[in-house]
């Protein structure tokens, strides 16, 4: 069994005696080891970083973009194999890790237009011979932490636009799937990013809470469950640093009477049981307006969820592969018990599913609930997992102020031909991504992403134009160069025009 390394400072290093076992969800058998990187080790990264960031600060920011254009070119022309790492350790199918290589690709695309980003502003005769302008300069070491069910596209989302702004970058990726994260960085380095700039760390709290007590750190993005993001937010904001912090979501998607049902089902199917309902984005809820909806919609649903394709994630054709642990398979299932329990109504019930030939994988098949309502766990929690919860309402404002007292508000759409309807939704919906007919509404890489509530704790998103705001810092010079040498008398009032 392999042992993935560190990189740290351009090298591929050990530097752990803990390690965590990394499985092959489709087969449930360990196939690497990665370290849990010690308080020493991570300094080592930050100490090369720091190190790192006079020179690549200095840097032109066009030379920066040549990198990124090279780091663009390998991305592509490595597609297969990162699809293929993506699919071994986490499971999801070989289209759905490449589907996530692109979007990811986005944002290298972004980052190519540093220089454009990073121009500032400038005034000339703000006053009499008195010009001013701003630079839009690099914090210096930042990090960030990631998810497993992306390891391609979050990261990507993070360290190019902050290297491209002439930081230097720490990534702790996540322990369950780390492979292909660690090969993409390569791939920087490839590209001809200097030693120092990109290092990445595997590890558990320990790491996590050495980066928020460095006091080199100066930045701080993290995308995952809520509880976390604001330990990270609280911890590192209290020491100074920024944070933005992305957390959990229940998504609702709601259906009016007048949407176009067979669509709307399609794209229900993908959104509730893609990537087996790891996302951050998934539609968990459905929001019927009307039991005339609701019953079309779950007996539309039905046939569909019982024909998904499951089995091997590397196996082409799939819908779904397996979910990332034997312990995520367990506590989605275990919320599966709950909402039995709790009275909904189970119509397709994915426990229990053993995939031929890989008995000893984490599957578990879609799952479908009716007659779910707002007390129950199964509503109120995110169980990231391929179950969909179908909720009965009487009126888009009822559905509205079912979404709008949830604690979470990450992402949501509606399914309507009705123009008024989608406008007052879009306006009067407190969520923070929303779709009209779109389900999986994720910002394109020139926005930016992130939600509201207690799905994000921060005041700037994720990549885009906040991403440029979140990773450097506004400088404002005001400059005299009068045009004649003369004495003026001291002025104390407050300088105006």
């Amino acid at each position: 069994m392999s042992t993935i390394q560190h990189l740290i400072n351009g090298d591929l290093v050990s530097g752990s005696d803990r390690t965590a076992d990394v499985f092959n969800p489709s087969t449930g058998q360990a196939i690497h080891k990665v370290p849990l990187a010690s308080r020493a080790t991570m300094q080592q990264a930050i100490d090369a970083a720091k190190a790192a960031f006079p020179a690549w600060r200095n840097t032109p920011p066009a030379k920066r973009a040549q990198v990124m254009f090279r780091f663009k070119q390998l991305l592509e022309q490595n597609e297969a194999r990162i699809a293929q790492l993506i699919s071994e350790e986490h499971g999801k199918t070989l289209e759905d890790a490449a589907g996530e290589l692109k979007r990811g690709i986005e944002n290298v695309e972004y980052a190519c237009a540093a220089p454009e980003v990073l121009k500032g502003e400038y005034t000339r005769n703000v006053g009499p011979n008195i010009d001013a302008w701003s630079d839009f300069q690099p914090l210096g070491v930042v990090a960030g932490i990631t998810p497993f069910n992306f390891p391609a596209m979050v990261p990507l989302w993070m360290y190019p636009l902050a290297i491209a702004c002439g930081n230097c970058f720490i990534l702790k990726p996540s322990e369950r799937d780390p492979s292909s994260t660690l090969y993409i960085a390569q791939l920087m380095h490839e590209a001809g990013l200097p030693n120092g700039v990109l290092n990445v760390v595997h590890g558990d709290k320990e790491a996590v809470d050495a980066l928020i007590e460095a006091p080199e750190v100066k930045a701080l993005s993290f995308v995952g469950s809520t509880p976390i993001a604001e330990y990270i937010y609280s911890e590192g904001t209290k020491r100074g640093k920024r944070v933005q912090a992305l957390g959990g979501a229940k998504n609702h998607a709601v259906l009016m009477p007048d949407a176009d049902l067979d669509n709307a089902v399609s794209a229900l199917m993908g959104a509730a049981y893609g990537s087996c309902g790891e996302r951050c984005m998934a539609i968990s809820v459905a929001v019927c307006v009307g039991d005339q909806v609701a019953d079309a919609l779950v007996a539309k649903l039905i046939p569909q969820v019982k024909a998904l394709k499951i089995g091997a994630g590397t196996s082409c054709g799939l819908d779904m592969g397996p979910l990332v642990t034997g312990q995520a398979r367990d506590k989605v299932a275990g919320y599966v018990d709950d909402g039995v329990k709790a009275g909904a109504k189970l119509v397709v019930d994915g426990r229990g599913l053993v995939v031929p030939g890989n008995e000893e994988g984490f599957f578990l098949g879609g799952c479908l609930f009716d007659n779910v309502t707002p007390e129950m766990r199964i509503y109120k929690e995110e169980i990231f997992g391929p179950v969909l919860c179908v909720v009965r309402v009487n009126s888009l404002e009822e559905a509205m102020q079912l979404i709008n007292d949830h604690e979470y508000g990450n992402g949501t759409c509606i399914f309507t031909r009705d123009g008024e309807a989608a406008r007052l939704f879009c306006d009067e919906i407190e969520v923070g991504m929303v779709g009209v007919n779109v389900p999986l509404p994720v910002p394109v890489a020139y926005h930016s992403f992130g939600g509201w509530k207690r799905s994000l704790f921060g005041d700037l998103h994720a990549y885009g134009p906040d991403g440029v705001r979140f990773y450097t810092r506004r400088k404002a010079i005001t400059q005299r160069w009068p045009q004649r040498a003369s004495h003026e008398a001291s002025q104390f009032a407050f300088p105006s025009l």
